[in-house]
Parts: C-alpha cells; structure tokens; sequence
C-alpha cells in the first residue's frame, strides 16, 4: 500500500526526537563509481539519475513521522548497511505525482522508496529468489505493508525480474550517495553520511513560562552559534526544550556534562 507522499511530509512535522529523466524505461544520466582518487563516470543501462533534492527537503524527510499509527524515524546510513525482507513495485498509480523528495515519481527511472533510509542513498537491490540485482536511488518514503522493506520504481521491478509477480525475497545493501557508488577495489576509506547539528534536550515542562525560563537560561550558557527552541510534544504533552547548533555529538555530550545538567539528552533535529 502507498501513501501520498505530500501526506507523509505534513506527518512529518508532528513529531520531534527519536531529475526526473525522459519515459525512456532503461535510459539515465550517468552516475559516479568512486575509484582510486578520482570519481569515474560512465553511461549505462544499470545506472541512475542523481536527482536534485534541497537541504530544507532533505531536512524534512529525515524527521520522524507516522503513517496508519506507526511512527516511523528516518535514520542515518553508511555504505555496507545491508537490510533483508520482501520488495515490492508500484507503477501506472503514481507516475508523475510528487515524491517525498520533492521530485516527480517516474516509474521508468531506477529509483525506490524506503521507510528510513535518506534521500539519495544509492541502493544495491538483490533478488534472492533469482540472484538478479540493481543499484537505485532511494527518492521517496514507503512502503507501509507489515514486511516489506522497499517499494521500487517499474525499471527496477523489470530489472529485477518482479514486474510481474510483484514481490520477491530481497537484499539491499547501501553501495552510496547522490548518484556517487563507491567501488570495493579503491582502498579507500567507506564513505557515511556526515552528521551535524547535534542537539541537547534540556528538559521537558509542563508549564510554558518554566520552559522559556529554562530556554534563555541554556542558551546563554552555550554561547555563541546554538539556537534553543521549545516544542510541544503530544505524545506526552510537554514543553521540549532543546539547544541545537553542537558540530559533533562528543561537543554535545561536553555541553552536558559541564552544565552537569539532570537528565540531559542528545537530540538530532
């Protein structure tokens, strides 16, 4: 089953914490091997578009949201993630509407949706019940059916020899990003999605004037660069107070530790 992605963003809001190429099935831009030193490109049926996704974009589909009462939260990868269970296709329904990404949904390009896993992440996807595989690009959030792990785009169902049975025993395994797919055989270090913007949770009120209270108070303890914001969380109905602004999670865990303060917990926004 799919959900409008529009609708998955609008959910995505509620909660805190925790290039579309031409109707050509097999045709794209080229995407980059990273080799040696250098990226090397090269055309191919097996490749895929990089896509073009805003940071505020991509900043929205990493936060937590909740489809038909189950919270999903979008997660951090590095290449050599691997994830196995059913993958499914979906086609005429949704080609042309928007994705979660912000881009057209094109069901000829390769491209996947994946509950969590970030915009852009290129994908290896194996075929289990046949050993057949394809490397996508994940640009869109599902698919909500208890088991299944991806929602592929109709070229990489073909591909993958599942346009017609619909579902298959699948591996997926992360190979890169934006178009970007690191090749085993360059000694180089795996490349991971960098993470910035660590944030403290300082506490939580019931009282809105004591969470202001506690807001300016940390701020100006943490100094120049953080910004404090205070959200109303519904799950527990409390004021969140939280400190973003901290380059690396042990900046954040200082911050903590030299405010000494009681129950003190890193976030990510």
């Amino acid at each position: 089953m799919r959900i409008k992605s529009l609708l998955i963003i609008s959910f995505a809001t509620f909660f805190s914490g925790c290039s579309f190429s031409s109707l050509n099935p097999f045709s794209s831009s080229p995407i980059g091997y990273i080799k040696g030193d250098s990226i090397t490109k090269y055309s191919s049926k097996n490749t895929t578009s990089k896509g073009k996704i805003s940071k505020a974009r991509f900043k929205a589909t990493m936060k937590p949201y909740c489809v038909n009462g189950e919270t999903y939260c979008p997660t951090y990868v590095s290449v050599g993630d691997t994830m196995t269970g059913i993958a499914s296709w979906y086609g005429p329904n949704f080609h042309g509407l928007q994705t979660s990404s912000g881009e057209q949904y094109n069901m000829y390009d390769l491209t996947v949706a994946h509950k969590t896993w970030p915009m852009n992440t290129m994908v290896k996807i194996t075929n289990l019940d046949n050993g057949k595989s394809v490397v996508a690009r994940v640009n869109d959030r599902g698919p909500f059916v208890a088991g299944r792990i991806v929602d592929c785009s109709y070229a990489v169902a073909k591909k993958l020899g599942i346009d017609k049975r619909g579902t298959c025993n699948a591996k997926l395994e992360v190979v890169g990003f934006a178009g970007k797919v690191y090749h085993a055989s360059s000694g180089k270090p795996k490349p991971k999605v960098l993470l910035t913007d660590f944030g403290v949770q300082v506490g939580a009120f019931k009282n809105l004037a004591n969470a202001m209270t506690a807001k300016a108070k940390y701020i100006k303890l943490a100094g120049n660069g953080k910004r404090a914001v205070v959200r109303k969380v519904p799950r527990d109905n409390l004021e969140h107070v939280q400190i973003f602004g901290f380059k690396t999670e042990q900046e954040a865990r200082d911050f903590i530790a030299k405010q000494n303060i009681p129950g003190a917990f890193i976030v990510r926004n």
